[in-house]
This record gives structure tokens, C-alpha cells and sequence, in this order.
């Protein structure tokens, strides 16, 4: 008896191939992740608009956050 794949099921098996994490992969996720955060804590904390300063100074105070 001859069983053939649907598109769904091969579908599927490239999925989860494509999922595979790898120690690199992972290392380069922290590593943007870090710098993402880095710009976003630098450059609203040092941001000459007041607004975005103050908003970022706020979510500091909430968050227990220390800033002075």
C-alpha cells in the first residue's frame, strides 16, 4: 500500500525544521535584544525632548527602577 504526504503534513515537517535553535542563533538574539535595550534605556533617558524623557523617567519611578 502507497501513502502519500499531503501538502499540509510536508508543510509541517519544514516547519519544524526551520524551528531548530542554535547556540549561535540564540547568542545573536541576546545579543540585539541587549543592544536594542541599551539604545531604547540611552537614547530616551538622554532624549532633549521632555516628553519622551519624562515618560521614560515615569516607567523608571513605577518600575522601582532607580534613576537619580
Amino acid at each position: 500500500m502507497h501513502t502519500q504526504k499531503t501538502g499540509t503534513q510536508n508543510t509541517a515537517a519544514n516547519s519544524a525544521a526551520l524551528a531548530v535553535e542554535t547556540p549561535a542563533s540564540r547568542a545573536l538574539a541576546i545579543t540585539f535584544a541587549a543592544l536594542l535595550g541599551v539604545f531604547v534605556v540611552g537614547g530616551v533617558g538622554f532624549s532633549h525632548i521632555s516628553a519622551v524623557h519624562n515618560a521614560a523617567h515615569d516607567v523608571r519611578h513605577a518600575t522601582a527602577f532607580p534613576c537619580h
